[in-house]
């Protein structure tokens, strides 16, 4: 099975949206049973709060399913327990590695870069543009999972 983190600032903007675009692609492709996804926050400035309901009216709009949830900061064991720590932008990176204290095995990466882009998704939350964070999200899951697939065979 093939454990993925994604990681945002607050978890309840674009780690939440990633976690329930990536689910819903292994469940359309029949391998969800082959991955465990859940994402988390580098601050602790939402824990507890559910996914923002703008990313909730982004996700149902797509035809995405997601279910009630509870903001939570990564920590330091997350490391040893997923494959794949995805941040989001550069400061999620930067955060990510004072948590975890580095990354010998070359497990954090920023979404876009399975795109070959070495860009950041923009965090809605000060942006007000789901729209645009969607399509990236998006964007970098497929990608993603196109090289996971690679790693289930």
């Amino acid at each position: 099975m093939i454990k993925i983190l994604f990681i945002c600032h607050g978890n309840i903007c674009r780690s939440t949206m990633a976690e329930f675009v990536l689910k819903d692609m292994v469940d359309k492709a029949g391998i969800s049973h082959d991955f465990h996804i859940e994402s988390a926050a580098t601050s602790r400035e939402e824990i507890g709060s559910d996914t923002d309901p703008r990313t909730k009216r982004k996700l149902t709009e797509h035809g995405i399913s997601f279910t009630k949830r509870c903001a939570r900061q990564m920590m330091k064991k997350d490391y040893d327990e997923f494959d794949y720590i995805i941040g989001m932008d550069d400061a999620n990176i930067k955060n990510i590695m004072r948590i975890t204290g580095g990354d010998p095995e070359g497990k954090i990466r920023k979404l876009l870069d399975f795109c070959e882009r070495d860009e950041s998704i923009a965090d809605p939350w000060y942006t007000g543009n789901f729209d645009d964070t969607y399509d990236d999200v998006r964007q970098g899951c497929a990608a993603l999972l196109d090289h996971l697939k690679e790693a289930v065979k």
